[in-house]
């Protein structure tokens, strides 16, 4: 699995007009299912997410997780994380799971998010969704469950 995490002080999900996620300070995280992934691999990641120091400290050092400062989690599944180029300027998404798979190891994760004790929203699943966010710092993290990064 691999993710794309931003810090935001607000990010939110709109689908045919209709707000369905929406927090306030916390962590957006774009998820992509590949081919290969586990529970395990949701699993690997939820634990990331939820103990990942991205927040500001006192001293305004970069220590806290998104428990520490009372943060929300926007999960959104995006299977383009699988995208390649290598072959051309057209993306192959042969990679990325097929959307039963996706779909039940995306829900896993969110579940995975709120058993840890955090609110977490999520997109809808194959919709076409428009994601807004205020990303704060600009803070981005690249995860991905098999540590190519």
């Amino acid at each position: 699995m691999r993710a794309v995490v931003q810090r935001v002080s607000r990010a939110r999900v709109t689908v045919d007009g209709e707000v369905v996620g929406q927090i306030g300070l916390g962590l957006l995280v774009f998820l992509g299912v590949g081919k290969e992934d586990t529970e395990s691999a949701a699993d690997y990641l939820a634990n990331k997410v939820a103990a990942l120091r991205v927040f500001d400290d006192e001293n305004g050092k970069i220590n806290l997780d998104v428990r520490d400062v009372d943060g929300a989690v926007l999960a959104v599944s995006q299977f383009t994380l699988y995208g390649s180029v290598a072959k051309g300027n057209r993306p192959s998404f042969d990679a990325a799971a097929p959307p039963e798979h996706a779909r039940q190891l995306y829900e896993y994760f969110v579940e995975r998010m709120r058993a840890a004790g955090l609110r977490c929203e999520s997109g809808r699943f194959q919709a076409m969704m428009q994601v807004e966010l205020v990303n704060e710092g600009p803070v981005t993290i690249l995860l991905d469950s098999s540590k190519a990064f």
